[in-house]
C-alpha cells in the first residue's frame, strides 16, 4: 500500500484476529470485544479517507480500538445492575402487583394524610425507611422528590443513566412503601417505633 494512501477493506479485516485478542485481554468478554472490533474496522472504512499513513494500519487501528474499548467499559458500568439488600430483585417486587400492573392489595389507606405528613414521627420513620435503602437509590429518592431535581440533573450527579435512574427511583419507592406500612401505617401513627 503506498505511503498515506487510504486502507483497502481486505486489509483491514485481516486485522481482525490481532484486534480481537487486544479488545479480548482488556474487556474479558467476547461478546464485548468482538462488537468493539466491529465498530472499529466501521469507523476505519468511514473514516479510512482520513489516514495519513504515518503510522502502520495496525497501530491505527489499535488507536481506534482503544476509544472503543473505553466507550464499552463506560455502558458496562452504566448498564450495570443496581444492587440492593441481599434477595432484593425484580422478583420481590413483583409480589405486589398482578399480572396486569395493579397492586394485588390496595396500599393501607391513611387515616389523615395531612396530619401524618405534618407529624414529626412520620418524617423519622421516612428518615430511618430512606437509610435502610442503598445509598444511590435513597440519593436518587431524595433528589427527585424532595429536592424536586430533573431526572437529567440527578443522572449527572450521581453518574447514571436515565434508565437506571427510573429503575432506582421505583425501587426506593416500592422499599419506601413496604418500610412505611411496617413501620408506620401497621403500626399506627403516634405509637412508639
Amino acid at each position: 500500500m503506498p505511503q498515506g494512501s487510504p486502507p483497502e477493506s481486505l486489509e483491514l479485516e485481516r486485522q481482525r484476529p490481532y484486534l480481537l485478542r487486544f479488545a479480548l485481554l482488556q474487556l474479558r468478554d467476547r461478546s464485548a470485544a468482538e462488537d468493539a472490533v466491529q465498530e472499529t474496522l466501521l469507523a476505519a472504512i468511514q473514516g479510512a479517507s482520513q489516514f495519513a499513513g504515518q503510522s502502520s494500519v495496525r497501530t491505527w487501528l489499535i488507536g481506534i480500538l482503544k476509544h472503543k474499548i473505553i466507550d464499552s467499559i463506560r455502558k458496562a458500568a452504566r448498564e450495570r445492575p443496581i444492587e440492593g439488600p441481599p434477595g432484593d430483585d425484580a422478583r420481590d417486587l413483583d409480589a405486589f402487583f398482578a399480572e396486569d400492573g395493579h397492586f394485588l392489595q390496595a396500599p393501607e389507606q391513611w387515616a389523615n394524610p395531612e396530619r401524618s405528613l405534618e407529624e414529626r414521627r412520620f418524617f423519622e420513620a421516612l428518615e430511618r425507611c430512606l437509610q435502610s435503602l442503598p445509598q444511590k437509590t435513597a440519593s436518587a429518592f431524595a433528589m427527585r422528590e424532595l429536592m424536586g431535581l430533573e431526572t437529567d440533573e440527578i443522572c449527572k450527579e450521581l453518574g447514571i443513566s436515565t434508565s437506571n435512574c427510573w429503575v432506582m427511583l421505583y425501587r426506593a419507592r416500592m422499599g419506601l412503601r413496604a418500610c412505611l406500612e411496617q413501620t408506620w401505617f401497621l403500626a399506627g401513627p403516634g405509637r412508639d417505633r
